[in-house]
């Protein structure tokens, strides 16, 4: 395991050090996480220049994981997130990468689909597909308000296959619009980790039979799009009722980091490992205090199952950042919510300043205010 020494200069923080993940080469080790914002206005979800700015004052960072795009229409699952299926949608999105770029950034988009974590008033009426019929218990967010997830129809097999060809689809559109690579979308309560659940996946079929089918498939769909390692994988293996929406149904909850579940997940990791992958991206456990400290044990454990680049996300700061960092267990670091009140979050890294705090109110949905007007510091 490559250990380093951290001086005191600012450059000497391993948070700061270039770092290659697969083909991409970083200049730090500060990644900006994939944060859904709900800007994209107008049936078409198409981004606007509003997302190019928003992007552009982010462009610091080692690397913007973009927020993530919906792979087709029938993978919609909340109001105001951009897609990546049709040629508008391509067309606005190479206006951001060529600001992205114009200011030495680099940006891979993050792939979604929202499976049974949707509603019928995202899809014309018709019930969202699942791994089986089973609803998942959540709040999900429409034009009209939350609304309780519904009970989906099981997927057939043709439509699993129309849906990995809508990964593959989606990546491609994704070389086009300008990206330096993508991410698949495995975390949370979506589509492909809704396949990796035991509760939810009760299919007798090969998809059920090995869960982790389908995400292999789309993982190996999407990454045939680029020329090598430009693609990544996002999981949540610690995933718990305490992530739940605050709509969430909670009583038999589906999601559990009991050890079978971790154990499927050992499984899951060292078969990415034998992918063509940039980069392992793990969600944390979710900190259940204010000043808590994510356990590093917690990404250790995948490390060691994983030969590629790892990234290490959730309630993470600057100290903690460069000790996971300076530990080998982790080779560089998504912050999420810090990047919203702060896009000059590495330049605050490097000097060690202070950072802001956003205005929750306007993290989903809006325009401009709270999206791209937080002041660079030292600000008023």
């Amino acid at each position: 395991m490559i250990r380093h020494d951290q001086g005191s200069e600012p450059g000497a923080q391993p948070l700061l050090r270039p770092v290659a993940l697969g083909d991409l080469e970083l200049p730090n080790r500060v990644v900006m996480a994939p944060l859904t914002r709900a800007r994209a206005s107008g049936r078409g979800l198409v981004p606007t220049d509003l997302h190019a700015a928003y992007y552009g004052q982010r462009a610091t960072a080692g690397l913007i994981i973009a927020e993530a795009a919906w792979v087709g229409e029938r993978a919609i699952g909340a109001p105001g997130v951009p897609g990546v299926y049709t040629e508008r949608q391509v067309e606005g999105w190479r206006r951001v990468t060529d600001v992205v770029h114009a200011l030495g950034g680099r940006i891979v988009l993050q792939l979604w689909h929202a499976g049974a974590h949707s509603h019928p008033d995202h899809l014309g009426g018709a019930r969202p597909g699942g791994p089986s019929a089973v609803d998942p218990g959540e709040e999900c967010w429409t034009a009209a308000g939350p609304r309780a997830t519904v009970t989906p129809r099981e997927m057939t097999r043709a439509e699993i296959e129309r849906t990995v060809a809508d990964y593959g689809a989606a990546s491609a559109r994704a070389r086009r619009a300008g990206f330096d690579g993508v991410e698949v979308a495995a975390n949370g309560t979506y589509l492909l980790a809704q396949f990796l659940n035991p509760r939810l996946n009760r299919r007798a079929d090969a998809y059920g039979t090995d869960r982790a089918r389908l995400l292999l498939e789309v993982v190996d769909a999407v990454a045939a799009a680029w020329d090598g390692r430009r693609a990544g994988v996002r999981l949540s293996p610690y995933w718990t009722v305490h992530d739940a929406s605050p709509g969430a149904r909670r009583g038999d909850y589906p999601y559990t980091a009991d050890e079978g579940a971790l154990a499927a997940y050992d499984s899951l990791v060292a078969e990415l490992g034998t992918r063509p992958l940039a980069y392992l991206h793990l969600r944390g456990r979710a900190l259940t205090e204010p000043g808590a400290t994510p356990d590093f044990d917690e990404f250790a454990r995948y490390r060691k199952l994983f030969g590629g680049p790892l990234v290490a996300n959730h309630g993470f700061g600057r100290e903690s950042g460069n000790a996971v960092v300076e530990a080998g267990i982790a080779d560089a670091v998504a912050f999420g919510r810090p990047f919203i009140a702060n896009p000059d979050l590495v330049a605050r890294f490097a000097l060690g300043q202070g950072t802001a705090r956003s205005d929750e109110a306007t993290h989903y949905g809006g325009g401009a205010r709270g999206y791209v007007d937080y002041p660079i510091w030292p600000g008023p």
